[in-house]
Order: C-alpha cells, then structure tokens, then sequence
C-alpha cells in the first residue's frame, strides 16, 4: 500500500476506510473502541472500529515486518495510513523529514523506505 504518512508525533496508527475497503476485508473484523480521536482540524473523530495487521516496510533482503493495530476511521484523506511514533519505535525506525526518507537496521543491512 502507498501513500502512508509517517508522522512522529502520533500515538495511534490509523488506517482510513477507503484504504481498509481496498483490503476486502468484512467490517465485522473490527473489534470495537470507545476512544475518540482529536483531527488535525482539532475535530472530533470516532473510529469505526481497531484491527491487527502485519504491514512490512522495506524490500528484500532488508525488510521488516511488524503487527499493528489500526484504529479504521471514516474521514477523508489524500493518505491510506498514519504510522505513529510507537511503531516507529518498535521498527526502530530513523526517520528524516527533510529527506523523506525512514531508515532501520537489520540482519542484511540497513532497510529504507
């Protein structure tokens, strides 16, 4: 999947419905939240729902691959997913903004999207 922002300052990873429909998956899939969401207009959002998903980032032979839980919300955006800083960290993950560049260490060198 493309078109994913990487924002360091998130708690959440988000995935957009357009973006879950894509991945025909069934609605019922998602476990239910009571969390509300603060937009980056300050808005209110109300997630339609979390669910687990490996997603790997790299290609081979310098790949990782982590489970994330998505928070699945109803708005409209140019982006599929936000990536937050929690997995980011768990990816262990150097992230440059002015390059548009995120780097990770791994067995057969270093891994970059």
């Amino acid at each position: 999947m493309k078109r994913i922002l990487i924002d360091s300052r998130s708690l959440v990873d988000i995935l957009y419905k357009h973006a879950f429909d894509q991945l025909m998956i069934q609605t019922d899939q998602l476990r239910p939240v009571k969390t509300t969401l603060v937009g980056f207009a300050e808005e209110m959002v109300h997630p339609l729902g979390s669910i687990d998903l490996s997603a790997v980032a790299g290609t081979s032979p310098c790949q990782t691959e982590v489970r994330m839980t998505f928070l699945v919300v109803d708005t409209p955006s140019p982006y599929n997913a936000i990536i937050g800083y929690p997995r980011l960290n768990l990816m262990e993950a150097i992230v440059s903004m002015r390059h548009l560049l995120m780097k990770f260490l791994k067995m057969f060198g270093v891994g970059e999207v």
